[in-house]
């Protein structure tokens, strides 16, 4: 190719480049000019159909597909909202590699007495989210969804609304920021979006926030209230000393309660289960109950029955206890004078025409009503416990079917419990001295709670292991020397029938 050519090459280059820049300089000033224009011409109501419309347009030409997730439904928290929140700190922003600003933040808990500088804090209450302008990638069954947080200016306004049985006041605060959240996918993934993605978001979001709260152990009081404290029982059913096949039978059954809600509404029964928990004192009930919550994550609502003072302040109690809750009333066969319904007489009123005192009491056709009535269906997914260390002290009626669903006998500590209580204890699975305490423990009879208080006397294993033998010795000794005396006044009773019976013959 000759000098020329080449020159003539370049020089065309030159001026199809220089051409390109002309047009797109030409182009961005006819932009910049027609957005002057639209700013300063044209009214905002209408600027805002053009955007909108050309936004359509550019809808229309994708293949994506954006669904707004807004903070606020109106004036009430959006659930959804909370539900991304959720499901993208714990499952997606964790491994998000994408994400350049992150938001990490601890919520506050005014009744928290955890150290702020603990470690517990640090790894169960940080929460992870991407700020404003971030995006974060999720793949579910092959499908990707691209989750971005925006946020916009908007204005408060005031007034009254109303929202069902309620009415409450907004006041204008001025501009303010919304938060929400833009989820875009592919557009062939529209329906399964919306019918399967989103229903998995709500479903881990509620497993997160089950597997977070904070359960609490409610008591009833004089004012007819439930007062909450937070329950923070260790207690596990691997903790639990009591017999291996009977607490795996209360295990499966749980499980089996919480996934059969539309069980429960085909059979047309209020989802709810009755356990009784019965046994000597301290054989473990009220870590039985702290188990089954910290299994559940139910909350508990011990119900004190004195506190009580007739049927109506029963019901009131009951429908404002929440569903996913385990109802308790403790020692039921001595916690208030229940009367057979069968023996119920109407009372008689007072001669200066006051009602009768027993008006004020809690009868046993009302807490039948409790357990099982009509009044037992406010709410889902309950459980209700009664214990007691007495079960041949209650009514029948109480124990029938359809109340009580399972009896469940807390009994005296054997060697399968033992070891539960020696690993616990001090980690032990095995030891020489288990075999001396397994036969002693098969013939004395001891609880739970006292082989757990020998156990914990001392942290030295052999000396906490001796001093369990030597209690159990002396309890052995105590029987024998029991069993010994009975035996010495039934023979004197005996004797004693027998003289009186020889003179009375001898009379004759």
């Amino acid at each position: 190719m000759s000098s020329s050519s080449t020159s003539d090459a370049i020089a065309m280059a030159t001026t199809s480049n220089s051409s390109t820049k002309a047009l797109i300089i030409s182009a961005a000033t006819s932009a910049a000019a027609s957005a002057f224009f639209l700013h300063q011409f044209v009214p905002a109501s209408v600027q805002d159909q053009l955007i909108s419309g050309f936004n359509g347009l550019l809808s229309r030409l994708s293949n994506q597909l954006t669904i707004v997730v807004e903070e606020s439904d109106g004036f009430f928290p959006n659930r959804m909202y909370k539900a991304a929140e959720m499901y993208l700190a714990s499952a997606v922003v964790p491994s998000a590699s994408t994400a350049r600003r992150l938001c990490i933040t601890v919520p506050y808990d005014d009744d928290d007495t955890t150290d702020p500088d603990s470690a517990e804090v640090q790894s169960e209450t940080v929460q992870i989210t991407i700020d404003r302008g971030e995006e974060v990638v999720d793949f579910y069954k092959e499908a990707k969804f691209v989750w971005k947080v925006a946020v916009r200016e908007t204005h408060r306004q005031s007034g009254f609304r109303n929202r069902g049985r309620h009415r409450f006041f907004y006041d204008d605060g001025g501009p303010t920021e919304v938060k929400y959240y833009e989820l875009t996918f592919h557009k062939k993934h529209r329906d399964f979006a919306i019918k399967s993605y989103l229903p998995h978001v709500l479903e881990r979001a509620k497993a997160i926030r089950d597997e977070a709260k904070t359960l609490r152990l409610w008591t009833n009081n004089e004012d007819e209230m439930w007062t909450p404290v937070k329950l923070r029982h260790p207690a596990t059913f691997n903790a639990v000393a009591m017999d291996e096949e009977k607490k795996n039978a209360l295990i499966d059954d749980l499980a089996r309660f919480v996934q059969r809600k539309e069980y429960y509404r085909r059979i047309g029964k209020a989802w709810k289960r009755g356990y009784l928990l019965y046994g000597p004192p301290g054989t473990g009930k009220s870590t039985l109950v702290a188990a089954m919550a910290n299994f559940l994550r139910y909350d508990i609502y011990d119900l004190e029955l004195t506190e009580v003072r007739s049927n109506a302040v029963l019901r009131s109690l009951l429908i404002n206890t929440t569903s996913r809750s385990i109802l308790v009333i403790e020692d039921i066969d001595c916690s208030v004078e229940l009367q057979q319904r069968e023996k119920e007489k109407k009372p008689k009123p007072k001669e200066d025409g006051s009602p009768n005192d027993d008006d004020s009491k809690v009868t046993l056709s009302g807490l039948l009503n409790f357990v099982d009535g009509l009044w037992s269906s406010c709410g889902d997914e309950r459980i209700i416990v009664f214990t007691t260390n007495y079960k041949d002290k209650l009514d029948p009626a109480l124990l029938r079917p359809g109340r009580m669903d399972m009896h469940i006998h807390m009994g005296y500590c054997d060697a399968s419990g033992f070891r539960v209580l020696a690993s616990n204890y001090h980690s032990l699975k095995d030891h020489p001295l288990f075999s001396e305490i397994d036969s002693l423990i098969a013939s004395v009879k001891v609880t739970p709670a006292e082989v757990a208080e020998a156990l914990m006397r001392s942290d030295n294993v052999e000396i906490a292991l001796n001093g369990l033998i030597k209690m159990l010795n002396k309890k052995l000794e105590a029987e024998e020397a029991k069993k010994k005396e009975d035996a010495a006044l039934t023979s004197g009773k005996q004797d004693c029938q027998e003289e009186i019976t020889e003179e009375l013959s001898g009379s004759e």
